[in-house]
């Protein structure tokens, strides 16, 4: 995680390691449905390198910052406990009664 700064914006990276590219790539899509509510003074990257979801917001002030990091890390969390709860059995066919 790195945080960065300009006169005008406000930025921080997140890079969250996965067990694998498909689980970081669930995550990306997952996460990529809900749009910023403000994206005048939000921007929002999301891209996968290998396992690793990178997720790169620029604001307009630190509040800002700090209320979409934190957003965002609930995402992660959420989408973290799903894939560790139905990730193997997702992917498997449902059993013959």
């Amino acid at each position: 995680m790195s945080a960065t700064s300009d006169p005008q914006w406000h930025s921080i990276t997140f890079q969250i390691p996965f067990a694998s590219e498909k689980q970081a790539n669930i995550a990306k899509q997952a996460i990529d449905v809900d749009r910023e509510l403000q994206p005048e003074a939000v921007k929002r990257t999301l891209t996968v390198k290998g396992n690793i979801l990178v997720a790169t917001f620029r604001t307009l002030t630190v509040r800002l910052l700090r209320l979409t990091s934190n957003a965002f890390l609930e995402n992660v969390d959420l989408v973290v406990r799903t894939i560790g709860e139905f990730g193997e059995d997702a992917e498997r066919p449902p059993a013959s009664r």
